[in-house]
């Protein structure tokens, strides 16, 4: 909780912007509320900070009404007569100087929005309303051009789509919520509902999107309006050059998630969890965010095909990207960003994914539970790139797993659901440091450069590194339980035994294990 208090500390002293806000609570949510909301929407997205004043001064919210507030937020952005279209947002409560603050995260939208059926934009002095159609005429020229899936294509009809998936689309949408609107409407009303169907802004032109061929679009509708689009399922366990199995997904979204999640459970172990009360699936967990994210945040106009491999111990996915940022993503830099906002709100409204982020939180949850300490490896840039463990590497003769059962016979601290589960003695027959002559060749630079016992904290590093290398120091410090303070200490600890080194840009880059440096000399 501390960096996020640092982020909103940041976030007041930096001031108002573009992308910042700041709200005084007065007990119910404002209609200015609404109106910085639509602008941000509408311009790049931002932050507000709900409970600061203008000045900086944190006033804070009443917790008497805080939960009204969300509840209404959530009411009002889900009503077509307020926001539309509608827009599921991210919200935190944060506690600042004892004072409860509420976070709305509101991302940059592919489409234009009205707050009561007035446009609003965004400058660096706050929110204004669109009062004349060359305005209005400018934002829905900027939106579509921004956003790939917004591509109009006047020729196709309601033929051109399953109609089986409307059907299926009522059935999941009663389960996230009885009274959804799109239960009782018709096929072509779900569409412009979902802001499927738009006017061109060019040629004047109305017609359905490229994101209603993505998502309900036939086969050969799709191989019309995008050649080029495919997501590989591919296994390598055994075959790494060629593959042991594949299936060559050509289908709509809808259909490519539900292979995609067969594929998956076809050649993973299942482990389960239990949550409170609920025993889970902890493979589920894991792949229905990562297959989810794999289809909705993809860049659809380059023909770099979506692949998700399977390797012996691990799962890669890459799909084609318009990158935000260059680099690893982790849970301190992490700033979540549309990519394709209606397809994500469709899988949103039927259940598949939730606000954005959500599902990189889940991952770095879920993962280390599925397998022992394994965090995920996110990085983004032109192809977005997500590694997930599934299975430990081969450890017989790994030089790591040699110095963690070789020098201490530690327990190892891993994060589970917000506590702490010991893993128990790495090997109950070593219970020091190894004293005498060992034919190994680990043991030469652990004796010659190191002439002491690691800490059981400097265990579980090297432990954690061994499985995701290239962590950073909060990576590490949310693995391991321990205060960003103490990590730095063990970490320099580390590199000035010369066990570990730091690779990258400074805020990009992880630490990655050296033993190998005395041995190569």
């Amino acid at each position: 909780m501390n960096t996020e208090i640092n982020k909103i500390k940041q976030l007041i002293k930096q001031g108002e912007g573009i992308e910042v806000e700041f709200k005084e609570s007065n007990g119910s949510l404002t209609r200015s509320v609404f109106e910085t909301i639509c602008a941000f929407l509408n311009r790049k997205g931002g932050t507000i900070l709900l409970g600061v004043a203008d000045d900086g001064k944190i006033t804070g919210v009443n917790e008497d009404t805080l939960q009204a507030q969300l509840d209404t937020l959530a009411r009002d952005m889900n009503n077509p007569q307020i926001i539309s279209p509608t827009f599921f947002l991210s919200t935190d409560v944060v506690e600042v100087d004892r004072k409860k603050i509420i976070r709305i995260f509101v991302p940059e939208s592919s489409q234009p929005h009205t707050y009561k059926g007035a446009y609003y934009d965004r400058k660096e002095d706050g929110d204004f309303k669109l009062a004349n159609q060359h305005l209005i005429t400018n934002l829905f020229l900027r939106k579509q051009d921004g956003y790939t899936e917004n591509k109009v294509f006047p020729y196709l009809r309601m033929e051109d789509f399953e109609t089986e998936l409307f059907d299926i689309v009522r059935n999941l949408v009663r389960l996230t919520r009885a009274d959804h609107p799109w239960i009782n409407m018709t096929n072509e009303e779900i569409l412009i509902s979902a802001r499927m169907k738009l006017r061109d802004s060019y040629t004047g032109k109305e017609g359905y999107t490229l994101a209603a061929a993505l998502v309900f679009g036939k086969e050969n509708t799709i191989a019309s309006v995008l050649p080029h689009f495919k997501t590989d399922a591919l296994c390598r366990k055994e075959d790494v050059e060629r593959y042991d199995d594949r299936d060559d997904i050509r289908c709509n979204l809808m259909r490519s998630y539900s292979r995609l999640l067969a594929f998956i459970r076809k050649y993973l172990p299942d482990r389960f969890y239990l949550e409170g009360n609920q025993r889970m699936s902890i493979r589920e967990l894991i792949f229905r965010e990562a297959v989810a994210n794999l289809l909705v945040h993809r860049e659809f106009s380059n023909a770099y095909p979506a692949t998700m491999t399977i390797y012996k111990t691990e799962v890669v996915m890459e799909n084609w990207n318009r990158p935000y940022m260059m680099g690893r993503i982790n849970l301190g830099n992490l700033k979540p960003h549309p990519k394709n906002p209606t397809i994500a709100n469709v899988f949103k409204q039927i259940g598949w994914v939730e606000e954005l982020g959500s599902g990189v939180r889940k991952m770095y949850k879920y993962c280390p539970i599925y397998v022992n300490g394994a965090l995920p490896v996110i990085e983004e840039g032109d192809v977005f790139k997500i590694t997930l463990k599934y299975e430990k590497d081969d450890i017989v003769n790994d030089i790591v797993n040699d110095i963690v059962n070789d020098i201490v016979n530690e327990p190892v601290n891993i994060p589970v659901n917000g506590g702490v589960r010991k893993n128990g003695p790495v090997n109950d027959r070593v219970s020091g440091p190894v004293n005498g002559p060992v034919n190994d060749r680990v043991n030469g630079p652990v004796n010659d450069g190191v002439n002491e016992t690691l800490s059981e904290n400097e265990v579980s590093i090297i432990s954690l590194l061994k499985v995701t290398p290239g962590m950073n120091r909060e990576e590490i410090s949310i693995s391991i339980n321990r205060g960003r303070t103490s990590v730095y200490r063990y970490i320099t600890s580390l590199k000035e035994k010369g066990l570990i080194e730091f690779r990258g840009a400074p805020k990009t880059g992880g630490y990655y294990i050296v033993i190998e440096k005395k041995e190569e000399k």
